[in-house]
């Protein structure tokens, strides 16, 4: 069973802004002293988030006074990078450009995050570079949880690190992108990885015939395999990092109080909802989110310089 990541207290540190305690030994970090609402976003204040957000992947902010507008939420946003505007709009929503999500239909859209792990955004060339994510109210049970990618990619053996390292997903059919499974984090500069495990978002993957194909752009005498093959091997080796909580220090399971919100580096850490998100019967579960997208530098790159492609260009 994973540790609860309010349990992962270790010791703080202190900024002009706000206080840090990390979440889980490898990535997460709980920030408390400041009101969003009201905080002045400066460029020392943004610059402190950012680079925080680097170096934990996973920025929670807690104990706030008050609450957090649509309209606050989109400014904020927006200072680390290009907000992209939701496809789905509910009623209920605060703000053109915040996804509301919910347990009831009438507050919010429902079954979000629950096809199977993640990364927000593979449909696009570029996928998101943040989320942010708002509570105005939580429920008993409705916890999402968070894999730190490139130490997901370290835990597996490296025969199949050489094997992750040839896979290229397949998201569509033609002019859909086509996403290495191993990547350069463009911010970090550490591995990470990028993938889908809901069966509605892959179409299949490529395995390339031997890794690093000289100065060729697409993966060249690639096999392809069926899109839950590899959605099935990437899950069981998240399950294993869960099932060695704490010790591993790279997987938490975010138990949400009323008022949280959260900065996700999307391209360093996989998520999925838990089953009780969904649950109506535990209370009302209210999230907002937005999602950024970053510049050309986000589309997600080899060691070998190749980058995300799409399907139509290839032939």
């Amino acid at each position: 069973s994973s540790t609860s990541a309010s349990l992962m207290i270790a010791s703080p540190r202190t900024n002009p802004f706000y206080v840090l305690r990390p979440l889980a030994k490898h990535f997460g970090a709980e920030a408390t002293g400041v009101d969003l609402e009201l905080q002045p976003l400066t460029d020392e204040f943004v610059a402190q988030v950012r680079k925080d957000v680097r170096e934990y992947r996973l920025l929670v902010f807690r104990q706030m006074p008050t609450s957090l507008s649509g309209k606050r939420q989109v400014e904020f946003s927006s200072r680390l990078g290009q907000v992209e505007s939701t496809f789905y709009k509910h009623p209920r929503s605060p703000h053109p450009d915040v996804f509301r999500v919910s347990n009831d239909k009438n507050e919010g859209c429902t079954n979000v995050g629950r096809t199977g792990w993640h990364v927000d955004g593979t449909f696009m060339q570029a996928p998101f570079s943040f989320q942010t994510m708002y509570f105005p109210s939580v429920c008993e049970g409705g916890d999402t949880q968070f894999v730190a990618l490139k130490e997901l990619y370290a835990s597996v053996g490296e025969a199949t690190r050489q094997r992750w390292d040839r896979l290229w997903m397949m998201t569509g059919k033609r002019e859909a992108p086509v996403h290495p499974l191993v990547s350069v984090h463009p911010y970090r500069g550490d591995p990470t990885m990028l993938f889908h495990c809901g069966p509605p978002f892959v179409q299949g993957w490529l395995l390339e015939a031997e890794a690093g194909t000289g100065k060729d752009q697409f993966p060249r005498g690639a096999t392809v395999l069926p899109a839950s093959e590899v959605q099935a091997e990437i899950t069981a080796a998240i399950e294993a990092l869960a099932a060695t909580m704490p010790e591993s220090g790279a997987f938490v399971n975010m138990q949400w109080r009323k008022h949280d919100f959260a900065i996700n580096d999307n391209l360093g850490l996989a998520h999925y909802a838990s089953p009780g998100t969904q649950d109506p019967t535990a209370g009302l579960r209210v999230l907002h989110r937005t999602t950024v997208v970053g510049g050309s530098e986000t589309v997600p790159r080899k060691t070998d310089g190749r980058r995300s492609f799409f399907m139509g260009a290839a032939s």
